[in-house]
């Protein structure tokens, strides 16, 4: 292992031997990202054995492997925000040139250094410049319309989505759902599985898993499914403020951090890719501190914010939550162009119309009754009556103490059981 450092955070090498974990760990290395496919060659470490030995060593470990061949925007974009959650990291490829290329070429495609300098870093990591700006100049010229599946979980009228970059064969699942029956308090994997035999039809990755925010009626399925897949998990930076909040109320002092859960926590603004389809992260709190939006090509995902415009807009009176800031981010998504897809987190299917899950800025802004002719004063005030009528969901108790866990279920007890809390006497029908 020759490690070649960028800074006292980011270092790149070459391929990993057994032997190298227990230096890797007395350096005291946080996070490892293996760049390097398994099909390069037998004779070195698998991805299954350096995340078993990552583990051994108490080191977090990504698999993000390519060659320029696979190569897409979303790798670059994805090792970008992998390296920013401030860890010690090595990350290595079968020689270390990919793995030091893939840093650079996110710095050269933000501007934040221009073609010469890029060869001078590439230089000084050994790097190929010319095979990396070569695949640079080639992937400016392709571009993708996203493709779109829903899947709807009629016990709590929740929508799961998965969008694609069909020419690069490339995914991302948003907002997947866990089985859960309340009289048994049995989970099961049905929608995943509905989820995870759609993308295997189409030989796609899954890049991303992604939650808008922790959801209050059902459980997600986002751990469950990056352990499937291997996928690279995300919500909004927020998230830590809703954990605290949240870890009082079930009094959880060992709660995992967020950032020790998910492998990407997004900011406001941040720009990712699904394959080489540009997406923007859009925070959009009032139902939860947490909740963004995920504005991907021509589509938005935009869960309980706007429902369909027959249905109105989510409700803002859970822990953190704010009908002013609701408001706010209504607005904001009306700010997209008219002809943005809207992609909707629940469909409740008034007087029983078939389920529908997709409008339009322009539908949203001229036939939603909650907006449409509506200034922020009026609809802070329907919107804190109507709430005030509602029920808590029937799963919320249960549920949040998941998903603010990113889906992944209790640690088990001596018995080797796992086990749900419920706080008592912290919430009234009328809260």
């Amino acid at each position: 292992m020759q490690i070649r450092h960028y800074d006292p955070m980011v270092s790149f090498s070459d391929a990993l031997s057994a032997s190298d974990f227990e230096y890797l760990r007395q350096q005291k290395y946080s996070l490892i990202v293996n760049n390097r496919p398994d099909t390069e060659s037998d004779a070195l470490l698998s991805n299954q054995e350096e995340r078993e030995l990552a583990a051994q060593y108490g080191i977090e470990y990504i698999y993000l492997p390519f060659t320029f061949e696979s190569l897409t925007w979303e790798d670059v974009y994805a090792f970008h925000y992998v390296l920013r959650q401030n860890k010690k990291t090595l990350a290595h490829c079968r020689s270390g040139s990919r793995s030091s290329s893939l840093f650079l070429l996110y710095e050269l495609h933000t501007g934040a250094m221009d073609e010469a300098t890029f060869r001078k870093q590439c230089a000084r990591f050994s790097a190929d410049a010319d095979k990396a700006l070569e695949w640079f100049n080639k992937i400016e010229s392709k571009s993708s319309v996203p493709e779109v599946h829903t899947f709807y979980e009629p016990v709590s009228g929740s929508l799961q989505y998965v969008i694609a970059d069909p020419l690069a064969k490339r995914c991302a699942i948003i907002d997947p759902v866990l089985d859960f029956d309340r009289k048994s308090g049995s989970v099961s994997y049905h929608q995943a599985l509905k989820i995870i035999s759609l993308i295997e039809q189409n030989n796609w990755k899954v890049s991303w898993v992604l939650d808008t925010h922790p959801h209050a009626d059902h459980f997600s399925a986002a751990g469950w499914l990056a352990q499937k897949t291997g996928a690279i998990t995300g919500i909004g930076e927020k998230i830590s403020e809703v954990q605290t909040l949240w870890k009082n109320l079930y009094h959880l002092p060992d709660l995992p951090s967020a950032d020790s859960i998910w492998d990407v926590l997004f900011r406001e603004g941040d720009i990712f890719y699904v394959g080489n389809i540009r997406g923007e992260v859009i925070l959009s709190p009032g139902h939860t501190l947490a909740s963004v939006t995920y504005h991907i090509g021509n589509c938005a995902f935009i869960h309980d914010t706007f429902f369909m415009p027959d249905s109105g807009t989510a409700r803002a009176d859970f822990p953190g939550g704010s009908a002013e800031a609701l408001w706010n981010s209504l607005q904001r998504i009306l700010s997209l162009p008219d002809d943005t897809r809207l992609f909707t987190g629940h469909d409740y299917r008034p007087e029983g119309r078939e389920v529908r899950c997709e409008s339009s800025v322009w539908e949203q802004r001229h036939m939603n009754p909650w907006v449409a002719g509506v200034d922020k004063a009026a609809f802070v005030t329907r919107r804190t009556e109507r709430d005030a009528t509602l029920p808590l969901p029937d799963l919320m108790l249960m549920a949040l103490q998941i998903n603010i866990r990113g889906g992944y279920l209790p640690d088990p007890e001596l018995d080797g059981e796992r086990y749900l809390k419920i706080p008592l006497n912290r919430f009234t029908e009328q809260d």
